[in-house]
C-alpha cells in the first residue's frame, strides 16, 4: 500500500511532497486508522534517563519541525518522538529547493536550515496535542544569533519547552546552519552545557520535574574529535548522546543524480558513519544512554545499530523510503533480541 503512496509522492518536489505525507497521516489519525499503518504497538519497554520508554524506536527530530502533526505520528507505534529543531524566533529557512531525494542510495539532502513556526507555536502544539508518549523536544539558535551568543537562544528554548518536554535534545550539529558545529568542540561546549546543565537543574529543582538532557552531534568527526565530545559530555553530566546527525560528506553518493546538492546527507550513506561514532561514543562513556540514528531503513538495520552501542534508535530517512511499517518492522526485530528470539 505505502509502495504506491509513494510512487505518487515521489513525483512531487520533495517539500510537497513531505507536507502531503503527513496532511494524509493526519487524516488517518482522524478516522482511527494510523495506528494500523505502523503496525506498531508492540511493548518492549526499557528505561533510560529516568523515563520510561514503551519501546526503542523513536521518530528523529527534522519530520515535524513544529509538533503540527505529532498525535498521528505518535499513533504510529513509535516508542517516542522528537520534535523540532525549534529556534526562538520563527524563521523561514534557506530558499527552496532545499530538499532532495537520492533513492538509488536511500538517501536525502537537506538544506533546510532550521525553518520552523518559533517556540511558541510548538509549545502551544505540544500543549494541545493529545499524545501521551515521550516527547523529546530538539533546540536550536536562529540564524541571525552569532555563535558567539548562541548560549542565549538554546537558553531560551530550554526555559519554553521544559514544562512540556520529556527530555530536551540540543542541536549543535546541524550543516545548515553557518558556525554552528563549531559549538561540538573544546571551550564552545563547554560554556555551552555548562550553562544549559547549570538552567536545567535550576528548572528541575523549581517545577519539582526533572528533564534529561540530550546533545546531537554529528558523524563527521574523528577519534580524537569524538573523545573530546565525549570529555565535554562526561564532564557536564549530560544525560544522552544522539549520534548521529546528518553528513556533509559524498563520498557514498558520489556520481549520483543530485549528489552535487549542498545540505545533510541522511539515509543509508550515513549508516556506517553513524556507528563509527557510536561505538567510539561507548568506548569512551560505557554507561551513558545512546540514541542511534542514521541509515535505519530494516530491521536488521535497527540490531546493527544496537549492537554498535545504541539503546534506543531513530528513523527518519528509511521512514520516507519505507513507510509506517517500517516502525513495527524495528519494534519487533528489537523485541526479539532483548527476548532471546534473535
Amino acid at each position: 500500500m505505502y509502495s504506491l503512496a509513494r510512487s505518487l509522492l515521489f513525483r512531487l518536489d520533495a517539500e510537497k511532497a513531505h507536507g502531503v505525507a503527513l496532511s494524509a497521516l493526519d487524516m488517518a489519525q482522524r478516522l482511527g486508522l494510523a495506528a494500523h499503518l505502523g503496525k506498531g504497538g508492540v511493548e518492549d519497554p526499557v528505561t533510560l534517563m529516568g523515563l520510561r520508554f514503551p519501546n526503542r524506536v523513536g521518530l528523529a527530530a527534522g519530520l515535524d519541525k513544529n509538533a503540527d502533526h505529532l498525535d498521528a505520528l505518535g499513533a504510529l507505534g513509535f516508542g517516542f518522538v522528537e520534535v523540532g529543531t525549534v529556534t526562538p524566533k520563527p524563521q523561514d529557512g534557506n530558499p527552496r529547493p532545499r530538499l532532495f531525494r537520492l533513492p538509488e542510495a536511500g538517501a536525502i539532502i537537506n538544506r533546510m536550515g532550521f525553518n520552523n513556526a518559533g517556540v511558541d507555536h510548538l509549545v502551544e502544539r505540544v500543549r494541545r496535542s493529545r499524545y501521551t508518549g515521550v516527547i523529546g523536544i530538539n533546540i536550536g539558535k536562529n540564524l541571525t544569533t552569532p555563535v558567539e551568543r548562541a548560549v542565549d537562544d538554546y537558553l531560551y528554548c530550554l526555559r519554553k519547552v521544559h514544562a512540556h518536554a520529556d527530555y530536551v535534545a540540543v542541536n549543535i550539529s546541524s550543516p545548515n546552519t553557518p558556525g554552528l558545529r563549531n559549538l561540538q568542540f573544546g571551550e564552545h561546549l563547554d560554556q555551552l552545557l555548562g550553562s544549559l546543565r547549570e538552567e536545567s537543574l535550576a528548572l528541575d529543582r523549581a517545577t519539582g520535574r526533572r528533564v534529561p538532557l540530550a546533545v546531537k552531534i554529528a558523524p563527521d568527526m574523528s577519534e580524537a574529535e569524538v573523545a573530546l565530545v565525549a570529555q565535554s559530555l562526561e564532564a557536564n553530566g549530560v544525560d544522552a548522546a544522539i549520534a548521529t546527525n546528518t553528513t556533509v560528506s559524498r563520498d557514498a553518493v558520489e556520481g549520483l543524480p543530485g549528489a552535487e546538492e549542498q545540505g545533510g546527507l541522511s539515509g543509508r550513506p550515513v549508516f556506517e558513519p553513524s556507528n563509527t561514532v557510536i561505538r567510539a561514543l561507548r568506548r569512551r562513556l560505557p554507561d551513558l544512554p545512546i540514541i542511534g540514528v542514521g541509515g535505519i531503513d530494516s530491521g536488521a538495520a535497527a540490531l546493527e545499530k544496537q549492537e554498535a552501542g545504541a539503546d534506543l534508535v531513530q528513523l527518519y530517512s528509511g521512514f520516507i523510503y519505507r513507510g509506517p511499517a517500517l516502525v513495527g518492522e524495528c519494534v519487533r526485530a528489537l523485541q526479539a533480541r532483548h527476548m532471546g528470539g534473535a
